[in-house]
């Protein structure tokens, strides 16, 4: 069944009107009709059956009702990503979500090619959220991971986010051990990859 997310307040019996991405994808890429079924979600955790509603170029749906789904990790991984160039960080973020993490730190690294500055730092930062919003979409979560705002990778590591994570890993391809060598995690893990 088709699934939107919709950042608005969701409960059985409202009547909302689909996001203006949402509404062209539902009906100009999935050919969905009036009275067909969805599945609405906005990030509280749970989903909401709902029945389209066409009233001209405008998407409507009506809900039905609310199901609690429990999809999440019960390990909070926090990935900490040094900002690739194109379609790689995409790629990244995507695959991250549908593996479960639970929240992106984006990072400058020495390394980073990609330059932000501006009004292109908040441009790109909607953009990463909307590719989270749309891997939760195809993958079934309810709850949307956060990108946290980008900060330098050497200010972020003195950071008390990284002091007060207990679990800390850098992700290197050339490393020699790997994480299934390490002890079961009992709290918060912090994922570092990246250029």
């Amino acid at each position: 069944m088709p699934r939107f997310h919709c950042d608005q307040p969701l409960a059985p019996g409202r009547h909302v009107e689909l996001p203006t991405e949402a509404a062209r994808h539902a009906v100009g890429v999935l050919r969905l009709r009036d009275g067909d079924a969805v599945t609405l979600f906005n990030g509280d955790g749970a989903e909401y059956p709902a029945t389209l509603e066409l009233r001209g170029k405008n998407v409507f749906a009506r809900i039905s009702g609310r199901v609690e789904s429990e999809r999440e990790s019960p390990l909070r991984i926090i990935l900490a990503q040094g900002i690739s160039s194109g379609e790689r960080m995409d790629l990244t973020l995507q695959k991250a979500v549908e593996l479960g993490i639970g929240a992106v730190r984006p990072l400058m690294m020495r390394r980073t090619v990609v330059k932000l500055a501006g009004e292109k730092v908040e441009r790109r930062l909607r953009h990463w959220r909307g590719v989270v919003i749309s891997a939760c979409e195809q993958c079934g979560r309810n709850s949307v991971p956060p990108v946290e705002p980008i900060e330098e990778a050497l200010v972020w590591l003195k950071s008390a986010e990284v002091g007060a994570t207990p679990h800390r890993f850098l992700l290197d391809p050339e490393g020699t051990a790997g994480l299934a060598e390490q002890p079961a995690p009992t709290g918060p893990v912090l994922l570092l990859a990246g250029p």
